[in-house]
């Protein structure tokens, strides 16, 4: 009786969980349940979702990526400069913040497949180095329109309304990034669910050894996922950016436990058991859901962590559970 509760638990609770967040937060405010908030709450997890999708690929390897958060931050610093500081042209502040997500994941591939320092101990210290890095490049300063330079006088750029849009624009009735997301939800799912890359990667990360032997580059693999996770660190803070219209120094820092939280609430979408796509999208959804209904109640905003640390805390719990459940069974 006890091992079917929890089976129940594990495959349905997530939903269950979401259900009740729903109906309460639907009877206690009016307007919860309008277009305009479910729009917001959308617009809102687009970023975390993205983010949340680099880290699954690292978890899909048997990985885990502690550097996303600094990432979106160097991510969000970068594409700022580059149209206030430097005037770029779009095609530019969008593909150099791209291809410094990439670097970042080389570097952490580097240090993982390379040196052999484990996961989290080398993201861990990668983590901390672009922060470094990020505050460094800044000075310790946000980046906006008509800022003070150093040099006298103000910032020679702005934020072009073709930038702006990709964060605040609105296509077909949707926020603009809730269509980026989709797609990338979309397009990631197709892949790991039905093509012969995303079976390498899962099989990578459930026996590593039986994949070598197989004829798998366990390294090539894990240093895509790492790359992925990057990149997709990176769209997440061309994203923030945009969205906000400034280039924000420490952005990505609250994003790196509701990406982690995400990905591990979607360990239990109907008891998948493992890391994936569309398990990472609802983890995302329920977050934002349960944040934008506690901002409805008026809840302060420093108690949040508390709110992202127990559905972290609860995710895992029920995960590893029924992990030691199905491996002792």
């Amino acid at each position: 009786m006890k091992a079917k509760t929890l089976d129940l638990l594990f495959k349905y609770g997530a939903i269950a969980l979401m259900a009740v967040i729903l109906i309460f937060f639907s009877v206690y405010h009016p307007f919860f349940f309008t277009y305009g908030n479910l729009s917001d709450i959308l617009r809102s997890i687009s970023i975390v979702t993205l983010v949340a999708l680099g880290v699954t690929f690292t978890l899909v390897v048997d990985g885990f990526d502690l550097s996303v958060g600094s990432t979106v931050s160097l991510s969000t610093v970068v594409t700022a400069s580059l149209m206030v500081w430097y005037e770029a042209p779009l095609w530019l502040v969008l593909l150099i913040p791209l291809l410094a997500g990439a670097g970042v994941g080389l570097f952490n591939s580097l240090l993982i497949v390379k040196l052999g320092i484990p996961d989290l101990l080398a993201t861990l210290g990668a983590m901390y180095i672009i922060s470094g890095i990020h505050r460094t490049y800044t000075e310790g300063y946000s980046i906006y329109n008509n800022m003070p330079m150093a040099s006298g006088g103000t910032a020679p750029g702005t934020f072009s309304d073709a930038f702006l849009w990709i964060g605040q624009g609105e296509l077909l009735g949707l926020p603009v990034p809730v269509w980026i997301m989709l797609v990338f939800v979309g397009l990631m799912y197709v892949i790991m669910h039905f093509t012969r890359w995303g079976r390498i990667l899962y099989m990578t990360g459930g026996n590593a050894e039986a994949s070598r032997l197989s004829g798998v580059n366990i390294k090539r693999v894990k240093l895509i996922a790492y790359v992925l996770s990057g990149v997709f660190a990176s769209i997440g803070g061309i994203l923030f950016t945009a969205r906000v219209g400034s280039g924000q120094m420490d952005a990505g820092a609250p994003l790196l436990m509701e990406a982690v939280a995400a990905v591990f609430v979607g360990f239990s979408v109907l008891g998948a058991g493992k890391p994936n796509i569309l398990g990472t999208f609802f983890g995302a959804a329920l977050i934002g859901v349960l944040l934008n209904g506690l901002t409805m109640m008026n809840l302060p905003y420093y108690a949040f962590e508390i709110i992202k640390g127990s559905v972290l805390v609860l995710a895992l719990a029920v995960t590893y559970i029924h992990a030691k459940k199905v491996k002792s069974a």
